[in-house]
């Protein structure tokens, strides 16, 4: 029996690989001659990179690019596939955890770090470029990744706009002649999580700006440099990407990548699902385990359970969720290729206690899961 354990962490208590190797564990002590595929999963989030390096077997760089605020940070990238593939996280030269708190202002932090991570694996030779959006600390619409790309953003006297979401408003005129000629011979995806357009109620501004240290004042100062950018790269893309859904993600940094470069937007758990290889192995799999510290009615938006269901489903391959808690709306996911749902709390406690005891409890539910299965079939053997 071939069994798939592809499953995301339990936030703040269990790493990926420690919810994947506690599951094993569990369903090992019933079932220990069967054969198990273990697959730490991850959505695109902050240490994404680092994850796949490890599962993968590829490893990590690091370089000292521009940070949020213009200083030197060290940013470690992913590279992958025997040097194809480079998966880049945002967060490394933007990150909001890289800007105090006293400091956060999406005027003035920028992208330009992340476009100089991107120049380093492409002076690697890696073609494929992948890049990890979450939380980031920027509201300038690309525009410093671009212009570290080799993009001139040039104001109304011919000069050089300076870095952050405020000074984008003053953009004139977008020049990509300089823009780096091996962006050609590559693909680019962007992870993306969520449907926000750039602009408006539901735009980079409106919705996020305010997590990055924007006041109400700020936002239509934003609104109206994000709008100038997009205008500026419609006119070389011959679209309107104000309004796809998702490019307002991280303040509208993949904006430029879409326009000028043939970037495709993404979703996360998708994209990370397809780089381990999870859709060739599902034929040959007798069951399929997924998880993550919760499972709710948002999980089929997207979340690494609903990457892995999905693909089982589309295989018949009945898929087990084993989740921390059961939140609202789990209901739902029986319609969404989830067969079964399981919470490894398995008594009152407190927060505290059941992040202290995510991993013996986790082994438990694991265990008690596979022995229902065990009599699941010895009683379907009677019934035969």
């Amino acid at each position: 029996m071939d069994i798939l354990v592809a499953c995301d962490s339990f936030k703040e208590s269990l790493t990926a690989e420690a919810v994947v190797q506690a599951i094993i564990t569990g369903f090992s002590s019933i079932f220990p001659k069967a054969r198990y595929h273990g697959y730490p999963m991850a959505d695109g989030g902050e240490g994404t990179a680092s994850l796949m390096a490890r599962v993968l077997g590829g490893h990590l760089e690091t370089r000292m690019v521009c940070g949020p605020l213009g200083l030197p940070v060290a940013a470690k990238f992913a590279v992958l596939d025997q040097g194809r593939t480079a998966l880049i996280e945002l967060a490394e030269a933007a990150g909001l955890a890289q800007v105090p708190p006293e400091s956060r202002t999406p005027l003035f932090t920028t992208t330009q770090g992340v476009g100089e991570i991107m120049r380093a694996a492409l002076d690697l030779g890696c073609r494929h470029l992948v890049l990890a959006l979450g939380g980031s600390a920027t509201c300038d619409g690309g525009a410093g990744l671009l212009q570290a790309l080799g993009v001139s953003l040039r104001d109304l006297q011919g000069r050089e706009i300076a870095q952050g979401g405020g000074p984008l408003g003053a953009v004139f005129s977008l020049h990509k002649e300089g823009l780096d000629p091996r962006l050609t011979e590559c693909t680019i995806e962007i992870l993306c999580d969520v449907t926000a357009p750039l602009l408006g109620e539901t735009g980079a501004a409106n919705v996020f700006g305010p997590q990055k240290g924007a006041t109400p004042p700020m936002i239509p100062i934003l609104n109206a440099a994000l709008a100038r950018l997009a205008s500026l790269i419609e006119v070389h893309c011959g679209r309107d990407l104000s309004v796809l859904p998702g490019i307002g993600a991280a303040g509208g940094a993949g904006l430029g990548l879409v326009g000028l470069c043939g970037a495709q937007l993404v979703p996360g758990a998708e994209a990370i699902a397809r780089l381990l290889g999870l859709e060739k192995m599902m034929p040959a799999m007798d069951l399929v385990i997924t998880g993550e510290g919760r499972l709710d009615g948002q999980t089929a938006q997207g979340k690494a359970p609903q990457a892995v269901a999905s693909l089982a489903r589309a295989s018949g391959k009945p898929v087990v969720a084993i989740a921390g808690t059961l939140g609202q709306g789990h209901e739902a996911l029986y319609e969404t290729g989830f067969g079964a749902l399981f919470s490894s709390l398995d008594r009152p406690c407190s927060l505290e206690e059941a992040f202290n005891e995510a991993e013996p409890a986790l082994q438990r539910c694991a265990r008690n899961v596979a022995a229902s299965l065990a009599i699941g079939r010895s009683f379907q053997a009677v019934q035969e």
